[in-house]
């Protein structure tokens, strides 16, 4: 008989080592980790600067920018935090940001073969609108102020086969919206809905509107792939005409007393 083959004990060690190294980055990976993984997909107009835990719990300081060279940034008042737990066949993602949320916003992904399902919990939130402004143009140039209160029910997003299927709500409120080139102040409040369909579409619809104020806003669009395809129209109530001119001039295509805003 031919004798068994024994591996030296110092190959067991160095395997047992390389397994607990990598269950050890598993689970203290850094969480400028998930920062930088954050950048690099939003081309970095979303970071994370100074975060600190770990990739399945830390925080960080959100801050928008204008992607690339630019020098516009907008940070959140306060810092934003996580918690990753993985579940089956998928993770759930749970976070919070004390200045503009009473409590923390949950999403449940999902994975499949060649499928990825993102669900959204109900939820409310209100974010000053001052940090849009580090997007840079044209909101560097708008300086917008007032509050975005952002709702959302049902919201659901499912991608197959490179196809992206939507359902329920995303509404975003425009609460009491100022800007620098307006001698008025406010120039009003808006409405901003993204909607899906009970059962999924490929082409969730974005419709805007005006709530109140001299500056009136209206349009509509949808999101057909990646790209957004929107038309709309701003114009000033009467008797306010001469205060908003230079406003039109800059949120669109003059005509007449209105500005055509059209987008993809």
């Amino acid at each position: 008989m031919k004798a068994m083959h024994r591996h030296p004990a110092w190959a067991y060690a160095l395997w047992g080592t390389l397994l607990g190294v990598g269950l050890a980055v598993l689970l203290w990976a850094p969480a400028r980790w998930l920062a930088w993984g954050i950048s690099q997909a939003s081309q970095g107009h979303v970071q994370w600067r100074d975060a600190r835990g770990t990739v399945w719990s830390g925080s960080a300081q959100l801050v928008l920018t204008g992607g690339g060279q630019s020098r516009d940034a907008q940070a959140l008042p306060s810092r934003l935090q996580w918690t990753l737990t993985p579940r089956w066949a998928g993770l759930q993602i749970e976070w919070r940001a004390d200045c503009c949320m009473t409590e923390a916003a949950l999403w449940q992904v999902q994975a499949g073969w060649s499928t990825w399902q993102v669900q959204a919990s109900d939820h409310r939130s209100t974010w000053p609108a001052a940090l849009l402004t580090g997007l840079g143009a044209p909101w560097n140039t708008l300086q917008p102020v007032g509050q975005l209160q952002l709702r959302t029910q049902g919201l659901q997003f499912h991608w197959a086969q490179g196809r992206m299927q939507m359902k329920g709500l995303a509404d975003l409120h425009l609460h009491q919206l100022s800007t620098r080139l307006s001698p008025i102040q406010p120039v009003g409040s808006y409405s901003l809905q993204l909607r899906g369909t009970p059962e999924g579409t490929p082409t969730p619809s974005l419709q805007l509107s005006s709530q109140q104020g001299p500056l009136l806003l209206s349009g509509d669009g949808q999101w057909v792939g990646a790209r957004l395809r929107f038309q709309g129209e701003a114009s000033a109530q009467e008797g306010h005409a001469p205060e908003l001119n230079n406003l039109l001039n800059i949120l669109g295509r003059r005509q007449g007393t209105r500005s055509l805003i059209s987008l993809g």
